[in-house]
């Protein structure tokens, strides 16, 4: 079998996960975050997550129609400013208390801000991100979840 037909597998793979962890979400876990947006044509190319980030934002399949990554965030770790340009749904498997903060610094998300912790693993659907940075506010804990952006 060659090297195409196993990274089409295993894109065929996350999504089928991704799917149904989305039939499996109860209403509930269904988190309002709100990021903020804006024009990708606007942000800096070197700000682009895989390029900002590459120690964070590893590649899993990429090709004309979607972009599949792994995202960490080892516990206390800032991560570099990025943005993602395109829409995306991120399975989140693991996570502590994090920041989300835009480009200028200011708190665009707290997770210690929500009515009740989030229920993990969680699936959601996100616009394209502006530049922003997330800290991991967690001792113990990495953040971990695979993104699939659709181009």
């Amino acid at each position: 079998m060659s090297i195409k037909p196993i990274k089409l597998f295993l894109a065929l793979l996350v999504m089928i996960s991704i799917n149904l962890n989305c039939l499996s979400q109860e209403k509930n876990n269904e988190q309002k975050i709100n990021y903020k947006t804006g024009n990708p044509a606007d942000w800096p190319k070197k700000l682009d997550a895989v390029v900002s980030v590459p120690k964070n934002h590893k590649i899993l399949l990429e090709n004309e129609r979607v972009r599949v990554f792994e995202v960490t965030l080892a516990p206390g770790e800032v991560e570099n400013l990025h943005f993602h340009q395109w829409p995306s749904v991120l399975y989140i498997q693991e996570a502590g208390n994090f920041i989300d903060s835009d480009g200028d610094g200011n708190v665009i998300f707290d997770s210690r801000n929500l009515p009740e912790p989030l229920t993990l693993p969680m699936t959601m659907y996100k616009n394209p991100e502006a530049p922003h940075s997330v800290v991991n506010l967690s001792d113990t804990e990495t953040i971990r979840l695979i993104r699939v952006e659709m181009k």
